[in-house]
């Protein structure tokens, strides 16, 4: 079963990271996050836990929760079902989670069927689009801020290739959110 967003009676958010953690990216991310009170999950990677594991455990200890990305941020489209679930099999080695999300949002049914067997599958239903060199710092602010509600799983990435625009937009995301009543909880199943 793919989780899209979550059945809430609260103005509750869910804030996610995929593709972390990044030196000196991830700890201004959880800095952000400290200075609004808002928690999220980190969906990292199993590479990049292994090269920084401080940083992994600072996740953890500033009170967030993390979910596994795969290893190597391998698609599921085109690749054999056993090769993708061992990609996530050697992350979860790194990474202390039920939680998995799939890397470009890309798995087959079987692969999914699988995967759900050991894990618990969490998508997203606002996509920042902060990776992207075609969307502006402030097209990422609107992909969020338009579309929230109650229960939704927004992603933003705490990698290179995002840090442009995502340090733009988090924070004007986080105080706009709290602005309309809304709180950041990390994802728990």
């Amino acid at each position: 079963m793919l989780i899209w967003s979550f059945p809430v009676e609260s103005k509750s958010l869910f804030l996610t990271f995929d593709d972390g953690p990044t030196v000196n990216i991830t700890s201004w991310v959880l800095d952000r996050l400290d200075e609004f009170d808002a928690k999220a999950t980190f969906f990292c990677l199993g590479k990049n836990v292994e090269q920084n594991p401080d940083l992994y455990k600072m996740i953890i200890d500033r009170g967030h929760a993390t979910g596994n990305h795969s290893y190597s941020h391998i698609k599921g489209w085109g690749t054999s079902v056993s090769s993708y679930v061992q990609d996530f099999d050697l992350a979860s080695g790194f990474i202390d989670s039920n939680l998995v999300r799939p890397p470009y949002g890309r798995i087959t049914p079987k692969q999914a069927k699988i995967l759900n067997e050991r894990y618990r599958l969490i998508m997203w239903d606002i996509l920042s689009r902060d990776y992207s060199m075609t969307v502006s710092r402030r097209g990422c602010v609107k992909n969020v801020v338009n579309n929230l509600r109650p229960g939704a799983i927004v992603v933003f990435h705490d990698s290179l290739k995002a840090a442009r625009n995502m340090k733009y937009a988090l924070p004007k995301v986080l105080e706009f959110a709290i602005n309309q009543g809304y709180k950041f909880n990390k994802i728990e199943l």
